[in-house]
């Protein structure tokens, strides 16, 4: 079930609560994909092999030509798709802890999981470079020196930021405070 969906040029933001309770909180930042860079992609390919079935068929060249210019646009189509990033999503479980995942288009995906425990705050930071400024999602874990990025490989404006930042602070908040129950 979609909760909450958030759209811009670049990327779109996706919230569902899965199962009957809504225990498990997922939020998605999908990039939204261009036609036109698939357009060129295909078209380069395209120009490849008919330049190496041009040298083949009418300069009489070898045929393995052809071969190892199909071998190189299946590497450069290979390069091109191996690190593009399709989606990360951040998966809450309230009683286990988080799951960061990064999908990428050649099938690939990265998990990373991080005990409840192990979570002392999330933190929205503004970075600035030389060339630009962006937001970006930390967690503060325990005993380790550096930030961990919730968001790795995107850099999603801080619109579609905020409501993942109160979702985690929600878990961590229910963590901290002890139960207490009258009776």
């Amino acid at each position: 079930m979609v909760d909450d969906s958030i759209v811009n040029g670049r990327y779109s933001y996706i919230r569902e609560s899965k199962w009957p309770v809504e225990a498990i909180d997922l939020h998605h930042v999908v990039v939204r994909r261009s036609r036109a860079k698939r357009f060129f992609m295909r078209l380069s390919v395209v120009a490849v092999l008919a330049n190496s079935l041009y040298h083949v068929l009418i300069k009489n060249e070898s045929i393995a030509f052809l071969f190892w210019s199909l071998m190189l646009s299946g590497l450069v189509v290979k390069l091109m798709l191996w690190k593009i990033v399709e989606k990360e999503s951040v998966i809450i479980i309230p009683a286990l802890g988080v799951q960061l995942e990064t999908h990428y288009l050649s099938g690939k995906t990265l998990r990373r999981f991080f005990p409840i425990g192990k979570i002392l705050r999330p933190a929205l930071l503004e970075c600035v470079t030389p060339v630009t400024c962006y937001w970006s999602l930390s967690l503060v874990l325990r005993d380790e020196d550096e930030l961990t990025l919730v968001f790795k490989e995107l850099q999603p404006p801080v619109k579609m930021l905020v409501p993942v930042w109160k979702a985690l602070c929600a878990i961590i908040d229910d963590k901290e405070r002890p139960d207490t129950e009258d009776g």
